[in-house]
């Protein structure tokens, strides 16, 4: 057994917060490891509760749509959550339900090595850039930690309540285009 799955063993049998009592599926993460680029949404939803797999209902869909306009898919990027089960009623994951999550994606991160880490919305965006980091001012920004560079995009979820914000996520995400292929992220060296 490798480290990344060794991880995964001891995050599906985690009780170290309320929401391992109302989970179906812990929801570790997808893709390849080690990976260049890594998303790292908030929690996963019910969907993504039932089967185990992060980004799978409509939010889902419309992340591989948003991957697919830059050439990139869940074969050559890692997918995963601050917290690895779901919030009742998709609320937003409760500060100590994140504490109790974040050494497991501190680990994956260790692993999994990334040049860049993109926060699928505000709630990633606040943990991993900055507490007090806005998406609407801040999204498309790159910050630049431990060698590893990070940026927010608007979680899926908001770009199917909110069409407007999509042009600029179009932008976002050709910058995170240019951002691969200025760090040498395996999907675009040769381009």
């Amino acid at each position: 057994m490798d480290k990344m799955d060794a991880l995964r063993e001891k995050c599906l049998s985690c009780r170290s917060c309320p929401l391992a009592a109302t989970r179906t599926k812990v929801v570790f993460g997808v893709g390849p490891a080690p990976s260049d680029i890594v998303f790292v949404g908030e929690g996963p939803g019910q969907q993504e509760d039932l089967t185990g797999e992060p980004f799978v209902g409509a939010a889902g869909r419309l992340l591989d749509d948003m991957l697919s306009i830059i050439d990139l898919g869940r074969q050559n990027c890692y997918i995963c959550n601050i917290v690895k089960c779901r919030p009742p009623q998709n609320r937003d994951p409760m500060p100590e339900e994140q504490d109790a999550c974040i050494g497991f994606l501190q680990e994956q991160l260790a692993l999994l090595q990334p040049k860049i880490v993109v926060c699928l919305g505000r709630i990633a965006a606040m943990r991993l850039i900055r507490e007090d980091f806005r998406i609407t001012r801040e999204h498309g920004q790159w910050t630049q930690k431990d060698g590893i560079w990070y940026s927010a995009l608007y979680h899926p979820s908001a770009l199917l309540r909110d069409v407007s914000k999509r042009p600029e996520t179009f932008a976002d995400l050709l910058s995170l285009r240019s951002k691969a292929r200025e760090v040498g992220c395996i999907e675009y060296k040769t381009e």
